[in-house]
């Protein structure tokens, strides 16, 4: 069906323009999946005529929002390590005595694909409310072949069961599991031999992520998972620099990362190996304010060097338990320092970038899938500065 918005404050994201691209007075014309033209209302051109026109009255309209970094599909919560860390003990703690990613394991290994689905919906239904069109979904709560096939499986199919685009990610160097605890070599053969292969054959993963840090994986073997999703025909990205400096940012960099993501002990080396290899900043500041964290990312550092910055939610049961995407962007504001023009592109075009699908979503441009957020706000700010509020007037996904 081709549908014509008119009477709309649209910020399209494009490139090349400055600020958010602002068309006031515009219109959008969708045929098919896809946007066909935009631009001012005085130059509708012909071929809408026989389009169904929407007026919007004067009200803002967004790219469709995108979190591009989740970890939706999981079994069970972590509420007793939150009241841990509440007793003073540190992420590192917890991890230490058996909980943190692991305590998660378990509940996932027990859940079927369809209780993950069933489990995961509720929390993807909250971010589609608020405009998000678009979901990262990583496995990395399995960590064995079986679950971790089944987890990238649920989140592919929470894609079947709603109006949206899921972008997965084989995240099984998330942690060591408890039967290989004295075994790290034979679980990251496991990982490189086995789970990423059986992965890449049934097409489950759009990228291979692991969790660089001295609780996790060393440089040298992300760098092994890394050359084998190459091998496989997979961009990576990586969970980098949130605890300490291991120079998680520059070996993502070294591969050509599609993002890097945490980055609060990131050195200016590594965000100037970002810079040269296009690798996206995916901030998380749900994490830092879970976590209480106070070393910041090197927001200066990324403006300097023009490294693009995108805003998460990492939605996951252990230090980021949130499903408000505009919650995540009040916080990249209110502790990062963003500025509003930042924070929306951080959650269009740059978190598309992060996904490697800024050539089909993240803006309003013709030739791109019709994703679009409509707002009942007076100016952009509204989406950034407010809290517990949802302006949400309509949300579009491929013209639907």
């Amino acid at each position: 069906m081709a549908r014509l918005w008119t009477n709309a404050r649209i910020a399209t994201l494009a490139e090349g323009l400055p600020g958010l691209g602002t068309i006031e007075r515009g219109a959008i014309l969708a045929e098919g999946e896809r946007i066909a033209w935009v631009g001012a209302m005085d130059d509708v051109p012909a071929a809408a005529q026989s389009a169904k026109r929407i007026d919007l009255d004067g009200r803002w309209v967004t790219p469709g929002l995108i979190d591009c970094h989740t970890h939706l599909v999981h079994g069970g919560d972590r509420a007793l390590e939150f009241e841990m860390r509440l007793d003073g003990a540190s992420y590192e703690d917890i991890a230490r005595a058996g909980g943190g990613i692991i305590s998660s394991v378990k509940a996932t290994r027990a859940a079927s694909v369809e209780q993950l689905v069933a489990s995961a919906l509720p929390r993807l239904d909250r971010l589609l409310a608020e405009g998000v069109t678009t979901v990262e979904i990583k496995s990395g709560y399995g960590l064995d072949l079986a679950s971790e096939l089944a987890m990238l499986r649920a989140a592919r199919a929470l894609g079947d069961q709603r109006n949206v685009s899921i972008a997965t990610t084989c995240l099984s160097a998330h942690a060591v599991p408890p039967e290989f605890k004295h075994d790290r070599a034979g679980y990251l053969d496991l990982v490189v031999e086995t789970i990423l292969p059986a992965m890449a054959a049934e097409g489950l993963a759009d990228a291979v992520d692991a969790f660089m840090e001295g609780i996790a994986f060393s440089g040298d073997e992300t760098a092994r998972v890394f050359a084998k999703a190459k091998s496989l025909g997979l961009p990576v990205k990586l969970h980098a620099d949130q605890l300490s400096n291991l120079h998680g940012a520059r070996l993502a960099a070294s591969f050509g990362a599609l993002s890097v993501d945490h980055l609060e002990y990131t050195d200016a080396d590594g965000v100037a190996a970002m810079a040269a290899a296009g690798s996206v900043a995916v901030l998380l500041p749900g994490a830092y304010y879970t976590l209480r964290e106070t070393r910041l990312p090197p927001i200066e550092l990324f403006r300097q060097h023009g490294v693009p910055m995108a805003v998460a939610t990492d939605a996951n049961p252990g230090t980021s338990p949130m499903t408000s995407l505009l919650l995540a962007m009040n916080m990249a504001a209110t502790l990062f320092r963003l500025r509003v023009d930042e924070i929306i592109a951080g959650t269009t075009r740059e978190a598309a970038r992060a996904l490697g699908k800024l050539n089909e979503t993240g803006t309003i441009e013709a030739g791109k899938y019709c994703d679009l957020a409509i707002w009942d706000i007076e100016r952009p700010a509204e989406l950034v500065y407010r809290l517990g509020f949802n302006p949400l007037h309509g949300r579009i996904w491929r013209n639907r």
